[in-house]
């Protein structure tokens, strides 16, 4: 037996007939006209298809969700995976950003001479003259001034040697601090004995990278007794000390510097000037 909505489907209060499917009958209100493009109208008749309806639902809840996240990005559910990964920082970053706020911090709060109203600012003239010690003009005149004086091929192999060093730690420490380009701490104060373009820069600590140099090279080459020795640690380790101090630099400047001169001085043995070179080059002087 028929429906009775089936024989009348145009009366009072009805809808049209828009499909069956299983004796079943949709309709749709008289007010809203028929859209078949809109977005209801497919997704109504995607429903009343059979084979619509078992594809929909043998889709596993799984995929559905992986495609919404997908597909959703501005509602907020989450990026994508490699976009989530490229955004967190490595650890490598991390810690390199972590070893550069210690640094600073300890930095400054080690300069307690770096103005004449810092905690040891007493201390400022004392941390000055070892400043001077370790600068590279003393020590290039004192050098050349020795070479001169100098009456044993021995004595000036020794002293054209450390003179070569000398300058080759001027070549090599203003080409990093040029690449490096690294600004002194904020708290230093610009009153430094002798500058040059680039002392401006921080890193490394020339004074630091000179005292391990001459250090090195005053233990190896000359003959001192212990308590001389002490003294030559003792005035290498107090010219980088005096770095951070004075506010200078900071304390991986003054810790690069001193392995950069514990190095060069391993370059300096390397390039060494033999006394038959050394003897046709003051043949050559003369």
């Amino acid at each position: 037996m028929h429906s009775p909505k089936a024989k009348n489907p145009g009366r009072s209060g009805g809808s049209p007939v828009l499909g069956s499917s299983n004796g079943r009958y949709e309709f749709l209100s008289l007010t809203k006209p028929l859209n078949r493009t809109s977005p209801s109208h497919l997704l109504q008749r995607q429903g009343s298809d059979p084979t619509t309806a078992r594809l929909r639902a043998s889709e596993s809840p799984t995929r559905r969700r992986g495609s919404g996240s997908s597909t959703g990005s501005g509602s907020g559910q989450g990026l994508p995976e490699e976009d989530g990964i490229r955004l967190n920082p490595s650890f490598i970053c991390v810690a390199l950003s972590s070893l550069l706020a210690i640094d600073l911090w300890l930095s400054k709060q080690l300069g307690v001479c770096a103005c004449e109203d810092s905690s040891w600012g007493s201390v400022r003239p004392l941390m000055k003259l070892i400043e001077i010690s370790g600068h590279g003009i003393p020590w290039l005149a004192g050098t050349a001034y020795c070479l001169y004086k100098s009456d044993s091929v021995a004595g000036q192999e020794v002293m054209l040697n450390l003179l070569m060093g000398l300058l080759l730690d001027l070549i090599l420490v203003g080409i990093v601090k040029a690449v490096v380009r690294r600004r002194r701490p904020a708290h230093n104060r610009m009153d430094m004995f002798a500058t040059f373009s680039v002392d401006r820069y921080s890193f490394p600590s020339g004074h630091a990278n000179r005292a391990a140099m001459c250090g090195r090279f005053l233990l190896a080459h000359l003959v001192l007794a212990a308590p001389l020795r002490v003294l030559v640690l003792l005035w290498a380790g107090l010219v980088g000390l005096s770095r951070v101090m004075l506010g200078r630099h900071n304390v991986t400047d003054v810790i690069f510097g001193f392995w950069m001169g514990y190095c060069q001085y391993n370059l300096v043995e390397m390039l060494w000037l033999s006394p038959q070179t050394l003897q046709g080059l003051l043949g050559q002087l003369a």
